[in-house]
């Protein structure tokens, strides 16, 4: 008859004690809790006359209301960027850019850093064989001996392993980690800038394209209204000066046309440095020739084929998305834990040290003898160390108050980076609107004063001044429109990008060998393979103010100088945002202005 089994009985209280206390003391952390600080910005947007636009869904008389566009969480770089060549030349510097490989390459190295640091955790076990050999003066040797022994010995063992009862390596590794983290959110940072970089100067090349042409065509124009002064003077109809004034019209359009071909082949440059490599044929300066003569009647620079409108409402709560804010915010954790680190210093320390092996006067005999072993825990207790504890932990609270500032100015530069992209949008849109009208009224004063001028009611003078003003407002057009399409690209940018794409460009950013991680590590797990912290929750979100009515056409500006591209800010995915706002659908594009004749030309405004 089978036995039954005897009950398993539990440990005596006496060898619990010990155990509960050693896990006790291995979950501890000096750590302080984490908690981020409150945003020191507004919880809405700036309001006023600059920030407002037309009401973006507003529904027609007699038609119905427009349905609500994606939000800003659904936008990627392909949703914004709409060009097809713009959005080529995206994909290559994703793959070729040298800088965006240098960011990623940095991950690399963060993740190797952290396995370092991760490593520490764990005893390292090393093998070891060697042979010991030495001769003894007859005067050390007992009667009898060899003068020479040898010793032949193997084991394996682990040295200063250390018990990390206080935290101390945990927190080490932890900062780490957030070291790691922080340098991927750099790489997103670099990418976001790399886009914006290479639409800028797409769109750069474009204007300056545009310029280009406006320069040779007022150049045929001009040469064309100076053969017809020639031959008016020679048959004494016209002045001397009236031909005079005729050539220095010819040698402006020259001086324009060749400041504006030198800007062409400088923009190329900058883009094919962007993108790593030669620009695409659909791209360059023959390429886009032959476009544009399949396409004359269309403008160049509509924002409705190159760059499409952000949603209206956007909360403030996006900053918490953008890449140099996420960077900071890892950084402010790392300082957070090494301070753990610094109180843990404090605390003794316990290692162990330990070793097995076999040991034998002849190699033959080394594993038929016995074994040895070793084993010697050390503890180590600060008594006296002349305030060397103490100046390393204010040094870590130091460097977590810096922290902690640059996390709120970083956050503080986001805002004024949103708000000025804003204003520079919607007062940039009505600068057009009123540009444009002053296009068309400079073409019908250069219209009335060449009738004049034929019907001898006015001299030459007239269609002079009329043909530059009206240059001048052509050209002031065309860098209006310019800085509303940059205006765009630089809220993409300061809003932290799109977010859709960190996955969908990922494999491009190395040529596509490398993919990115999709998750975020955890603290005590491998970065490759651990979920993104969630976000807390922003403030409050406020939708954009009403639109208010236009205002008039203004008089003729001064010509601005063309806005510069935005530096390289700020990869895996993002954190999930907040509250996502409904977009409303994007605004129509103000009207395009009718071709206007070319005017006479003046000096070119140079850069």
């Amino acid at each position: 008859m089978r036995s039954l089994p005897r009950p398993r009985t539990l440990p005596p209280p006496r060898l619990l004690l010990p155990g509960a206390l050693v896990l006790a003391l291995a979950a501890c952390t000096l750590e302080p809790q984490y908690q981020r600080p409150d945003a020191p910005v507004p919880s809405a947007w700036p309001e006023g006359a600059a920030y407002r636009t037309p009401q973006a869904g507003a529904a027609q008389p007699g038609q119905p209301a427009q349905p609500a566009g994606p939000s800003a969480a659904d936008l990627g770089w392909r949703d914004v960027f709409v060009d097809p060549q713009l959005r080529q030349l995206i994909e290559l510097a994703l793959a070729n850019n040298r800088d965006l490989r240098m960011a990623t390459l940095a991950i690399d190295e963060a993740r190797a850093l952290y396995q370092i640091e991760r490593a520490a955790q764990f005893p390292t076990v090393e093998g070891n064989a060697g042979m010991v050999s030495q001769r003894l003066p007859q005067r050390l040797r007992a009667a009898g001996q060899s003068p020479q022994i040898t010793t032949y010995n193997a084991g394996i063992g682990f040295t200063a392993f250390e018990l990390d009862f206080f935290g101390r390596v945990r927190s080490l590794k932890h900062a780490a980690l957030e070291e790691y983290m922080a340098t991927e959110e750099a790489r997103r940072s670099a990418q976001i800038s790399l886009v914006s970089e290479v639409a800028n100067a797409y769109l750069t090349l474009l204007a300056d394209r545009a310029l280009l042409k406006l320069s040779q065509d007022t150049l045929k124009t001009q040469q064309d209204a100076a053969e017809m002064v020639r031959r008016g003077r020679q048959v004494g109809a016209m002045a001397q000066l009236d031909q005079h004034r005729a050539q220095t019209q010819v040698q402006t359009s020259q001086v324009g046309v060749e400041q504006y071909t030198r800007q062409v082949a400088q923009d190329e440059n900058a883009l094919s440095l962007l993108i790593g490599g030669p620009l695409p044929k659909s791209v360059t300066d023959a390429g886009a020739a032959t476009a544009n003569a399949n396409a004359a009647a269309r403008d160049p620079l509509d924002a409705r084929t190159l760059v499409s409108e952000f949603p209206e409402g956007l909360p403030s709560s996006v900053l918490v998305r953008r890449p140099d804010i996420l960077n900071a915010e890892h950084r402010l954790k790392a300082a957070n834990a090494n301070i753990g680190a610094a109180r843990a210093a404090f605390f003794p320390r316990i290692s162990l040290t330990g070793a097995l092996g076999v040991a034998s006067s002849s190699l033959a005999g080394l594993f038929s003898g016995g074994m040895a072993w070793v084993f010697a825990p050390q503890l180590t207790v600060p008594i006296f160390d002349a305030g060397r504890n103490r100046a390393g932990l204010d040094a870590a609270n130091v460097r977590k108050d810096i922290n902690i500032a640059n996390y709120e100015k970083t956050i503080q530069t986001a805002f004024r980076e949103v708000a000025d992209s804003m204003a520079a949008r919607a007062t940039y849109e009505r600068q057009v609107q009123a540009q444009e009208a002053l296009v068309r009224e400079g073409s019908e004063t250069r219209r009335l004063s060449e009738m004049r001028f034929k019907n001898g009611v006015d001299d030459y003078f007239g269609v002079f001044d009329a043909q530059r003003q009206l240059y001048t407002a052509q050209q002031a057009l065309i860098t209006y429109k310019l800085a509303g399409l940059t205006s765009r690209v630089s809220l993409y940018k300061s809003l932290g990008g799109g977010w859709r794409e960190v996955t969908e460009a990922a494999p491009a950013a190395n040529g596509g060998a490398r993919q990115a991680p999709a998750a975020r590590p955890q603290a005590a797990a491998q970065p490759q393979a651990v979920a993104r912290p969630q976000a807390v929750a922003q403030p409050q979100a406020v939708a954009q103010p009403p639109a208010a009515a236009q205002p008039p056409a203004a008089a003729q500006p001064q010509a601005v100088a063309r806005p510069q591209a935005a530096t390289q800010p700020q990869a895996v995915a993002p954190a999930q945002a907040a509250a996502q706002p409904q977009a409303a659908a994007q605004p129509q594009a103000p009207a395009q202005s009718p071709a206007a004749a070319q005017p006479a030309p003046v000096a070119a405004t140079p850069r």
